[in-house]
């Protein structure tokens, strides 16, 4: 005996078994919404993430620079560049190579991002008795917002850039 009322193909009160089309669609929709947004968020913040890495290694190189100035009485030539605090064989004056010592354990030749550290002898951003590091960041071209450099105030100002 069946005293169930029939609606359609099923009883009412009975439920259905599956969804439909749309609203697995839907679903779908939002799961992708919360991937994206995460995905987003966590680009967000692993750039965020490189740029403090390399205000950390700028910091690292800047202490070496001072120490290399301590003992010999100037920066790096800009034909020594920074590789000198490595490497020897960048030393251009034969009295300092004799007093020369490795600065930098572990050579950092590169930025985070690829590219070469840039390094002049004598500024042209500012103390004339100061050096020029800089990072061209994650785009790799100079002058654009995301540079990291030694001679930007508010660095200075809030983290010690400015060797």
């Amino acid at each position: 005996m069946n005293h169930g009322r029939r609606y359609g193909n099923r009883k009412v009160g009975q439920s259905r078994g599956a969804f439909t089309l749309i609203e697995v669609m839907i679903v779908l929709l939002i799961v992708l919404a919360l991937g994206g947004l995460v995905a987003y968020n966590l680009l967000g913040t692993k750039e965020d993430a490189e740029n403090k890495l390399a205000k950390v290694d700028m910091q690292t190189i800047q202490g070496a620079l001072k120490q290399f100035r301590f003992e010999h009485g100037r920066y790096p030539t800009d034909e020594e560049g920074i590789e000198v605090l490595w490497n020897k064989d960048k030393m251009t004056d034969e009295e300092d190579l004799k007093k020369w010592k490795k600065l930098l354990e572990k050579p950092m030749p590169k930025d985070r991002f690829g590219s070469d550290w840039g390094y002049r002898q004598v500024s042209e951003n500012g103390d004339e008795d100061m050096y020029d590091l800089w990072s061209n960041g994650r785009d790799r071209q100079e002058g654009t917002d995301d540079d990291i450099t030694s001679w930007d105030r508010e660095e200075v100002d809030s983290g010690g850039f400015g060797g």
